[in-house]
């Protein structure tokens, strides 16, 4: 389909040669660099762009220096030849020969993620070894943390400056479109975390040339807020966006923390633009992280949301934890579960524990609005020593969870090693210079005050090599035969959701919770072909009455309940059950 060819950045033009763009509307002048020695002038062509068109090509590597002093990357660049710091290379995305070519994707309601740190599986080579495993699993998305360029070989990628540039750690552009090609032959999509809301804290400098990227009136965790008033900006990452999606052909992205962008008609736009770009018979998915539990967005062109409060209450119920944020779930859990099922967000306009109301009625959704997980890299590694639920809770209350997690109409993500019940930490890792790697530090072992029993010094160093080798969670390790137990769980309960659960998502809906005791509850929906889907799931100590199932009932899963007894009314501690029904008379 015919788009605006971007504007930022190297582009490669048909006829041969390269246009060079750079948006500086504090600079007095522009050169292009080139790795040959040239030094050229580029043209100022009004409203703060520099341009030039040169005869070099795919692979030349290039610089910009500003005022005839500071040499800067590209911060559109296509490819980098090493940190943000080196060289920028003018990549011709076209010279890609795709082997996979009737792709167009899968629906959402076929989507069960799986999110995975490219580094910690040996960069794009080693993920694309994984992949034929992940489909035998019954995984059908791979959800890749952030890929632009960041300081160092480690790093989780919400620190990236070049968000255009697969990182260089990782392999090149065409080992990422490689690893996208054997995803799609297997029947995989790939989905990549973009991060929009700010730069990391090294080897950014767009505040030398372009000050107008940015607003000092609204200051984030990160610094002063990106501003997306500015065409300019908008376009950038609209563009990175569309690179993603028409270039690289991945299936969807997941948008980090959109709650610190303040203009959010810029995220309705940019939505708007990618379903524009791409061919009707075509899927792409757009997913979002967002504390403000905002469901306006999920009507305007976006397909779901991470669903954090499912999350936090299913964790202070497997684990018992009620530091930091888990205090807004450890008042009256049972219920707040149950409005998570049957609603979808907890928090619909609540205040939080810091008295701030956040959220909106959400009920009207579908199910497969939220994305629901029992771990991922937020929930995981931001603990002082990145612990998995697998050390922290039961595995008879997780193996029921897993039935809620896998058999309801949400939609399921799962972190990896999750599936064989990992027990390596997953860490917070960088790779900074040393000033910035001791800023790092202090400011992570700060963050941790909030949960009170930790001592500072116990708590890892991220710049530490070590800490990122620690995170590796052992796909090449034995698997205990606890661990191949768990393996062969979710690879069945996967199986039953590919069968009984995903051909009937497409119009299903809540039909009601019942609370049966403290953490324990019936849940309903009414599936798309009228069917009722039912889990019986208590993650609570003592047995409960439930409702004695209905006739023609089918079993399509049970976790540690014994049918006579279940017959009669009784549901036992730690225990799930998921029937359907054969549908209305």
């Amino acid at each position: 389909m015919e788009h605006p060819a971007p504007r930022h950045g190297a582009q490669v033009l048909p006829n041969g040669g390269t246009r060079f763009s750079l948006w500086a509307p504090d600079a007095r002048k522009v050169s292009l660099l080139l790795w040959s020695g040239d030094s050229l002038a580029m043209h100022a062509t009004g409203d703060g762009w520099y341009e030039l068109e040169h005869a070099c090509g795919n692979g030349m590597d290039y610089r910009f220096v500003i005022n005839g002093e500071l040499q800067v990357p590209d911060p559109a660049a296509r490819g980098q030849v090493d940190d943000p710091t080196g060289w920028s290379r003018v990549l011709d995305h076209s010279s890609y020969q795709w082997q996979t070519h009737r792709w167009n994707g899968r629906p959402w309601q076929e989507t069960v993620i799986y999110e995975l740190h490219v580094g910690l599986l040996g960069g794009f080579a080693g993920v694309r070894q994984q992949l034929l495993a992940l489909s035998e699993l019954g995984v059908t998305a791979i959800e890749l943390m952030p890929l632009g360029e960041f300081p160092g070989a480690r790093n989780w990628g919400y620190d990236g400056v070049l968000p255009f540039a697969p990182d260089s750690a990782y392999g090149s552009p065409d080992d990422l479109k490689a690893l996208i090609d054997t995803a799609h032959e297997l029947g995989l999509m790939v989905f990549i975390d973009v991060v929009y809301n700010h730069f990391g804290p090294d080897g950014n400098y767009l505040g030398h040339y372009a000050k107008s990227f940015f607003r000092e009136d609204i200051q984030t965790p990160w610094g002063a807020a990106i501003d997306f008033r500015r065409r300019e900006v908008r376009d950038f990452f609209i563009e990175n966006a569309l690179m993603w999606v028409l270039d690289y052909r991945v299936d969807g992205l997941r948008f980090d923390a959109v709650h610190a962008i303040s203009e959010k008609d810029f995220l309705v736009e940019l939505a708007m633009r990618v379903r524009g770009a791409i061919p009707r018979e075509r899927h792409v998915h757009l997913m979002l992280e967002n504390e403000e539990n905002d469901p306006a967005l999920l009507q305007q062109g976006f397909d779901a949301q991470w669903n954090d409060d499912g999350h936090n209450v299913l964790h202070h119920l497997l684990t018992g934890e009620q530091e930091g944020y888990y205090q807004d779930f450890a008042d009256a859990p049972t219920v707040k579960l149950a409005r998570c099922l049957s609603e979808g967000f907890i928090f619909q306009g609540e205040q939080d524990r810091r008295g701030h109301r956040r959220g909106a009625p959400s009920g009207h959704l579908p199910p497969t609005s939220f994305i629901l997980f029992l771990q991922n890299h937020d929930q995981t590694g931001n603990r002082a020593f990145g612990e998995r639920l697998s050390q922290l809770a039961d595995e008879s209350a997780l193996g029921a969870a897993r039935v809620l997690l896998l058999l309801s109409p949400m939609v399921p993500l799962l972190f990896m090693g999750e599936e064989w019940g990992s027990e390596q930490p997953f860490l917070f890792f960088t790779d900074h210079s040393p000033e910035l790697a001791k800023a790092v530090c202090e400011g992570r072992r700060n963050e941790f005050a909030e949960f009170g029993h930790h001592q500072r010094d116990e708590i890892p160093d991220p710049n530490a090599v070590g800490t990122f080798d620690d995170s590796n969670p052992g796909y090449a390790m034995p698997k205990t035969t606890a661990q191949q137990q768990c393996l062969d769980s979710y690879r069945r309960l996967l199986a039953i959701r590919a069968a009984d659960i995903t051909p009937r998502l497409v119009g299903a809906y809540s039909a009601g919770v019942t609370i049966l005791g403290e953490g324990a509850i019936s849940a309903f929906w009414r599936m798309g072909d009228e069917r009722l889907l039912r889990i019986d799931l208590n993650l609570g100590k003592s047995a409960v009455d439930v409702k004695a199932p209905w006739e023609k009932v089918r079993v399509l899963f049970n976790h540690r309940v014994d049918n006579a007894s279940y017959t009669q009314g009784v549901l036992p501690p730690l225990s799930a059950l998921a029937s359907i029904d054969s549908g209305i008379s």
